[in-house]
């Protein structure tokens, strides 16, 4: 296990004796005064006692006796000493004159304004109540210090790969069917109250590029019956000895990958798959993706393809994808619309990805069409499009020609067709719905369907993204990488200006220089040599998944790719704040729209490090319908053993963070960024806690 930081919550100090010391003289004062005369109004005491500050009790052994044993009297007319008191205890009574005045003319005024002013004020007041209520409940818990606050228990074994908002039989017992069972269904009651215990076997992952090739069998969860029976394109791999699985394309039984893109490439007219950058390709959404081997042979290609696949209980292609450092999430095309913009890819590939295209009216490839950028490229390889077995099955080739005619009428191009592969290309132009035959094919959205952004929104069943002001064809946009730096017209779509994208990608520049020569050392000196893996010569890789929870213009991604990071990073745009998911999807990056009081679409164990720079502003100044606990919950969910947390806030949330990685039993330490800054950085790593074997 790597070697702890520092503990405990820095900055709190515990009062001394001084306040018993007050309480005790407070009390002797009460006993003596009702010994001597017990006010008949019980509440005397109770009204008394703030107006000590100002009257305090004069005790006989300040003052002293006389030969007569009676109390000298300090307030005597003839001493000087008198008058000066009589002189403070007037200032004193005037001071709380003026204050109850005060108070009573603020109380008038309050009255005398209108009706509506006094709905923005309740409201206001409301509002900082409301903030009041939560900063006192987090100076509570960091008062109550590390020892008195209780850490949360480990989730049964069960839950080891388990996705809140995906749970296959409540959906049935629910009465979801016809492949609606696999939808998304997030409440109250899916959040989870604990800790995700890795397998029992479970090993850290190999180091990039390694690890893209080799995975952990325990790791993941998958039946050796289940690696020899996939038989899809992208599938099939084979197993090395009894801990490890190869996707090496040295395999004997590994599907011709290569071979495979290099066909897609020609039947775009391109010589292979490296000219796909200068066709304008860059971003592809493998649906069904299989194991990801088909966007692991592109990534070499600078091509970034996001693999989104069903929930699967076990064999699943998005675990296993993002086990080899690959972009992965889950996402249905059963019933709702997937969570990007339209507009989003440049590419959609389908590889025997187990969806009828040709099922409910074609809604599927309205969906398809929405998410793909003008003049963009739909790739389906099926049994179904075989034409030499229409001879022997006349169903399959009336479901071929629904598809084909379906797409005819998105104003899709059909380029090519090889042996069970079909490539089409979106049209470019605006207009080609419009010059459609009447009634042929499904409408144009109009404004109030065509949503940019939707977050799981039912299907749709008309054409949308024609209305979008970033319509422009693929083949025009500036290539790879260029593509990532917008110009000042491109800029302008998205309401910016160039002085700010240039101001953020600055500091993210230092940031990551920053995080990288904080973790450099301590990652380094823990793990100098892991069995079965060599020392990795300078720079080593020691982030490869990266998830950003608050991407806002995507900065740390091109900061990352600047640095020249071999890492990927799923840029989360939150739906409580402004979104710029647009933007980062069309710089070249993927991302998706996410409410962070929700699970998030992937397994546990998957990402290295989650970054999240004003993400906890961000939530606290909306209506929150979950904790700060429970975004942590989360983020230990999705988080592999001994990987990093980094969080930008300003220092009462930092502190307030900071308390609860107790609780989580993460080692954290802050860091201050600037001596005159109110922001604060906590840096945390999750322990490799171990799950004893049964």
């Amino acid at each position: 296990m790597s070697r702890p930081l520092h503990r405990g919550v820095s900055g709190i100090r515990n009062s001394g004796n001084n306040n018993d010391f007050w309480d005790s003289q407070v009390k002797d004062k009460a006993k003596e005064d009702m010994d001597r005369n017990r006010p008949s109004d019980p509440s005397y005491s109770s009204l008394r006692f703030p107006f000590r500050l100002f009257f305090p009790d004069n005790s006989p052994s300040k003052y002293g006796t006389t030969e007569n044993g009676f109390t000298t009297d300090p307030f005597s007319i003839g001493s000087p000493r008198g008058w000066h008191k009589l002189t403070v205890l007037f200032l004193k009574f005037s001071l709380v004159v003026v204050v109850i005045l005060a108070l009573t003319g603020s109380f008038w005024w309050t009255l005398s304004i209108s009706t509506l002013s006094r709905g923005h004020i309740f409201h206001g007041y409301r509002r900082l109540q409301e903030q009041l209520v939560s900063d006192l409940w987090d100076i509570g818990v960091l008062s109550l210090g590390p020892s008195r606050m209780k850490e949360i228990e480990f989730c049964p074994e069960e839950s080891e790969n388990h996705i809140p908002c995906f749970n296959v039989s409540e959906n049935l017992a629910l009465g979801y069917s016809d492949g609606n069972e696999n939808d998304r269904l997030c409440g109250q009651s899916s959040r989870q109250s604990c800790l995700v215990l890795p397998p029992v076997n479970y090993k850290i992952p190999l180091r990039w590029p390694t690890g893209r090739d080799v995975i952990w069998v325990a790791n993941v969860k998958i039946t050796g019956q289940e690696v020899f029976t996939s038989g899809s394109l992208t599938k099939r791999m084979m197993m090395l000895e009894e801990e490890q699985i190869s996707f090496r394309s040295a395999s004997l039984m590994f599907d011709g990958v290569e071979d495979y893109s290099h066909q897609i490439a020609e039947m775009i007219g391109l010589r292979n798959e490296s000219n796909f950058v200068q066709a304008g390709v860059r971003t592809i959404l493998d649906i069904g993706c299989g194991y990801g081997s088909f966007g692991a042979h592109l990534f070499s290609k600078q091509l970034l393809t996001m693999c989104i696949a069903n929930y699967e209980l076990s064999g699943s292609q998005v675990q296993l994808t993002l086990e080899r450092g690959l972009p992965a999430m889950i996402g249905s095309f059963s019933s709702k619309q997937l969570p990007y913009p339209s507009l989003s890819f440049d590419m959609l590939h389908c590889a025997r990805c187990g969806i009828d295209w040709d099922k409910k009216d074609g809604i599927f490839l309205i969906e398809v069409d929405r998410v793909l950028k003008p003049g963009g490229y739909f790739v389906w390889t099926s049994p179904l499009t075989n034409v030499q077995s229409f001879v022997r099955n006349k169903d399959k080739q009336k479901r071929w020609n629904f598809v084909r005619d379906f797409a005819e009428n998105l104003c899709w191009e059909l380029m090519s067709q090889q042996d069970e592969t079909v490539l089409w290309k979106k049209t470019s132009k605006k207009n080609c719905h419009n010059s459609r035959k009447p009634v042929s094919g499904p409408p144009i959205c109009n404004k109030g369907q065509d949503i940019e952004s939707p977050y799981y929104r039912p299907l749709q069943n008309c054409i949308g993204g024609t209305r979008s002001h970033r319509w422009l064809p693929i083949e025009e946009r500036p290539t790879w990488p260029s593509r990532s730096n917008l110009n000042k017209n491109e800029l302008a779509l998205y309401g910016l200006n160039s002085e700010e994208l240039n101001e953020d990608t600055a500091n993210y520049k230092t940031a990551v220089r920053n995080i990288w020569s904080l973790l450099s050392p301590l990652i380094f000196s823990d793990h100098p040599k892991r069995p079965g893996d060599e020392d990795p010569s300078p720079p080593y890789n020691m982030l490869r998944n990266v998830l950003d929870m608050n991407a806002r213009y995507g900065g740390l991604n091109a900061a990352l790719l600047e640095a020249g990071k071999s890492a990927w990073v799923m840029n989360v745009v939150p739906t409580s704040g402004p979104n710029y998911l647009p933007l980062i999807l069309d710089r070249g990056y993927v991302g998706v729209l996410h409410d962070w009081c929700e699970a998030f679409p992937t397994y546990p164990r998957t990402y290295d490090m989650v970054h999240a720079e004003g993400l906890l502003s961000l939530e606290t100044s909306q209506h929150r319908r979950c904790t700060m606990l429970d975004l942590f919950t989360e983020i230990d969910r999705v988080l592999r053993p001994e990987g990093w947390v980094i969080i930008r806030d300003t220092a009462p949330l930092i502190g307030s963070a900071r308390a609860l990685t107790t609780r989580l039993k993460w080692d954290a330490r802050v860091v201050e960024i600037e001596s005159n800054s109110d922001e604060r950085i906590l840096i945390c790593q999750k322990p490799f806690f171990k799950r004893q074997a049964s």
